[in-house]
């Protein structure tokens, strides 16, 4: 069987970022940036206050108090034309550009003035001096005309899009999105809104590998399962090609069982690549190709199609989408024995701390069929290739599924 890190290694090199496409800024927040952003222009475009109060010489408030006649009023929006001279003030509101000959603000509270009163022609009582500068936001102090705003590669952020937005950017060129066409077979199974007859089950792979594709950024599509028969898989791949997808997405089929058909398929559609993968759970992994698209034919356990996505599709879903892969690895000491198969094993644990220490305890069965000690999972403690049994308190790595839950003993 594959190793697990080879296995990785020849799904990566089979993988490519996707192109290159142009969306509406509103619809570019969580997309991945295509190209470097640079300014064409100065942000702020203009010297402008921070503060309501009086554009004013920083000179003449040296020695306060200090009578100024008021010249002026300035509002935000405005294109002040007078410059201002000695002895003399201007009312100006946050965010109006600052008038010729001035060089400081000084805030309302540091002087006798209120806005309910008149200003123009009448004069001010400067209480506190302002050293140059004082409560000015400079021209391009922000940004600077040409220098990069947001780098290639960045999943755009709300602060982004409001960045993008003020530098007049309509259309933000980003990666386009993968779009995968997720598939499932099995006459034992029913949709998960349909009640289910005697032997049969509901659907619950599919609309989880679907919010597992979202979570990496891609556009599922489901497609309606097939039946146990090689014409049906036939015609459910024909359904799968029709969305033109960037990678199929398999679940179930691929075991020797007598109606497992994906993997018989696969080589008379396609190419396959590898077929067993030394892991536990989801030893019955298919990876090949369809007319040059990319297949991956998980087991149809829910915690074999769920962990191996994990493991080995995840990785290269985000490289199509141009997203990063940082997968965060903790180390945590057992809290009992653990026990393996010999191959290399990820086991849902629940974790839980003491001082500094973290601890994994099985959250229950590790079956693959059982669901439920995924949703109760924290993490999958890794249990390398050839290792069967992890005595209590040996350290071992775990690869976080979430924050957990319980952050301190009880």
């Amino acid at each position: 069987m594959l190793s697990v890190a080879d296995a990785l290694t020849n799904v990566q090199k089979a993988t490519h970022t996707l192109p290159t496409e142009m969306v509406g800024l509103l619809e570019a927040f969580d997309r991945v940036l295509a190209e470097d952003i640079l300014s064409a222009e100065d942000l702020p475009p203009f010297d402008n206050s921070s503060m309501d109060g009086f554009a004013v010489r920083a000179e003449d408030t040296a020695d306060v108090p200090v009578v100024l006649r008021i010249v002026s009023d300035i509002l935000a929006g405005s294109a002040p034309d007078y410059s201002l001279q000695t002895g003399e003030a201007a009312r100006i509101m946050t965010g109006a550009p600052i008038p010729p000959g001035a060089d400081a603000v000084v805030p309302i509270e540091n002087t006798d003035a209120t806005w309910d009163t008149s200003s123009v022609g009448h004069t001010v009582t400067i209480r506190k001096s302002a050293s140059s500068g004082a409560n000015i936001r400079r021209r391009g102090e922000n940004i600077t005309r040409g220098s990069v705003v947001i780098r290639r590669g960045a999943v755009l952020s709300p602060a982004d899009i409001g960045m993008l937005a003020s530098l007049g950017y309509a259309q933000v060129p980003v990666i386009r999105q993968p779009r995968v066409a997720i598939v499932t077979s099995g006459d034992e199974i029913v949709r998960f809104d349909a009640t289910p007859a005697v032997g049969q089950i509901r659907d619950g792979n599919t609309p989880a590998l679907a919010a597992m594709v979202k979570r990496c950024g891609g556009l599922p599509s489901l497609i309606p399962p097939a039946r146990d028969t090689l014409e049906d898989m036939h015609r459910m791949i024909d359904d799968a090609l029709a969305t033109q997808p960037d990678l199929i997405l398999s679940t179930a089929g691929v075991s020797v069982g007598a109606a497992d058909f994906t993997r018989q398929a696969l080589e008379q559609r396609g190419q396959l690549e590898f077929w067993k993968i030394n892991i536990r759970p989801g030893k019955p992994l298919a990876f090949g190709n369809i007319d040059g698209i990319p297949f991956y034919g998980l087991p149809g356990n829910p915690v074999s199609a769920l962990v191996t996505f994990e493991i080995l599709v995840q990785p290269a879903l985000l490289k199509m989408a141009g997203r990063p892969y940082r997968p965060t690895v903790i180390e945590a000491l057992t809290a009992h024995d653990f026990t393996s198969d010999g191959r290399e094993s990820y086991l849902r644990v629940r974790l839980h701390r003491a001082g500094e220490q973290w601890y994994a305890t099985e959250t229950g069965t590790q079956s693959s069929g059982a669901l439920m000690s995924l949703v109760q999972a924290d993490g999958l403690l890794i249990v390398p290739a050839g290792v069967t049994f992890v005595p209590r308190d040996t350290l071992m790595k775990v690869r976080l599924l979430r924050t957990p839950r319980e952050q301190e003993d009880a």
